[in-house]
């Protein structure tokens, strides 16, 4: 867990970096920061109430989920947090995911598919990962990372508009290719960074969510399932921009290259959960 601790602070480390960077370059820095934060802060304050209705999530009756209810109970006792409400995603595709901007605040969804396709103690392996996540406060740290990469954004396209009118935005001018550069590339590497964060945040909630229950063996043999599925029934609603909270990749039945994937492989998932000590 401490490896992924400071592998986080790095990234987040070099993503900071890189808009400094590209800030000493152009004028503009202030005005590109303000305005991702401005966009980032809704989208962290609201998480629970915009993916929730995104995924057309309905609270779970006590009554017909009462065994859900349970495990999420016990899961969060053992994790030392409070109870977050529950809710089920009427999708035949199997996943799950956490959010709200705080424990307090937090959420687990679960669709129905996953309660049919996973025995009840793969299902506590996947609700304590997905605890896991709010006990590590994920939603703020990747509200971080996508408010540094979202004002890069924002300064890569002033670097556009820059190279058409001749150096708009730049202190001292600058050239068209230097602009052109700089708007084609830094969004490129300020997107790596944050999906090697989401990956590195993964990773920890996959051990931490092992701990919480004393097993990883439950979460080993759910993602291998879970994965198996979503080459064959990916999710029909939500966005690409939401993938990164599922427990498994929800949208794409196809292979991506590491670098660019938001969650790391399952097998590389299951070899650590494997090789954890309790």
């Amino acid at each position: 867990m401490i490896g992924n601790q400071i592998r986080t602070v790095i990234l987040l480390s070099a993503l900071t970096g890189l808009l400094i960077a590209i800030g000493a370059y152009f004028a503009n820095i202030y005005l590109a920061l303000v305005f991702a934060v401005l966009m980032n802060f809704a989208s962290y304050w609201f998480s629970d109430r915009i993916v929730l209705m995104m995924y057309r999530a309905k609270e779970a009756d006590v009554g017909k989920y009462a065994r859900l209810h349970q495990m999420v109970a016990e899961v969060a006792r053992k994790a030392k947090l409070p109870k977050p409400r529950v809710y089920v995603v009427p999708s035949p595709a199997a996943n799950a995911f956490a959010t709200g901007r705080n424990p307090k605040h937090a959420v687990v969804a679960v669709t129905q598919g996953i309660m049919e396709l996973l025995s009840e103690r793969e299902l506590k392996g996947v609700i304590a990962h997905e605890l896991a996540h709010v006990k590590n406060r994920d939603i703020l740290i990747g509200s971080i990372a996508a408010t540094i990469a979202g004002a890069i954004s924002v300064i890569a396209f002033m670097a556009r508009w820059g190279a058409i009118f001749g150096g708009f935005g730049r202190r001292d001018g600058g050239n068209v290719l230097e602009l052109l550069a700089l708007a084609i590339v830094t969004p490129i590497i300020a997107m790596i960074i944050q999906l090697a964060i989401s990956r590195s945040r993964e990773f920890m909630a996959d051990e931490d969510g092992a701990k919480f229950i004393g097993d990883g063996k439950p979460l080993a043999s759910a993602l291998k399932k879970l994965e198996a599925q979503a080459k064959h029934r990916p999710m029909r609603f939500g966005s690409r921009g939401s993938a990164h909270m599922m427990i498994v990749n929800p949208l794409s039945s196809g292979a991506f290259v590491k670098m660019f994937s938001t969650h790391p492989a399952v097998e590389d998932r299951v070899k650590r959960l494997e090789k954890i000590k309790y």
